[in-house]
C-alpha cells in the first residue's frame, strides 16, 4: 500500500470537487496558488519564434510574462484561441504552434505590456 505522501493526496472528493494536492484544499479555496511567487523579470515580455528540436516546424514563445501560474495559463488559452492553433504553457513559457509572432505582440501590446520581439 502506497503511503498518503508518495500519492500526491487527494486529488477530486465528490463533496468539493478538484482538490489541491499541496494544501489538501478545494481548487475554489487553494492557498497554493494565491501564494504562488509572480516571477520578477526586466518588464519586458518577449516573442520569439522557434524551430529548434521540433524538426523544422515553428513554435511561436512567449516569455517573460509578468503573470502567476494561473493567470498565465489563461492567457496561454486567449492566445491559441485567437491564433487558431493549439499550444502549452510550461515552466513560465507559453508556446503557441505555427508563426503568429505578429498577432501575438499586437494582442500583448494592447494589454499594455512592453512587448519585443526577440531572436532573428
Amino acid at each position: 500500500m502506497k503511503s498518503r505522501n508518495a500519492s500526491g493526496g487527494l486529488v477530486y472528493s465528490t463533496e468539493f470537487g478538484r482538490m489541491c494536492p499541496q494544501c489538501r484544499q478545494p481548487s475554489s479555496q487553494c492557498q497554493c496558488a494565491s501564494v504562488a511567487a509572480i516571477p520578477v523579470g526586466d518588464g519586458v515580455v518577449r516573442v520569439q519564434r522557434e524551430t529548434k528540436g521540433r524538426n523544422g516546424k515553428a513554435v511561436t514563445v512567449v516569455k517573460g510574462a509578468p503573470l502567476g501560474a494561473l493567470e498565465l495559463a489563461q492567457l496561454g488559452k486567449q492566445l491559441k484561441n485567437a491564433c487558431g492553433s493549439g499550444g502549452t504553457v510550461k515552466d513560465g513559457v507559453i508556446e503557441i504552434q505555427g508563426d503568429h509572432c505578429d498577432q501575438v505582440i499586437a494582442i500583448l501590446a494592447q494589454r499594455g505590456w512592453v512587448v519585443k520581439r526577440a531572436g532573428g
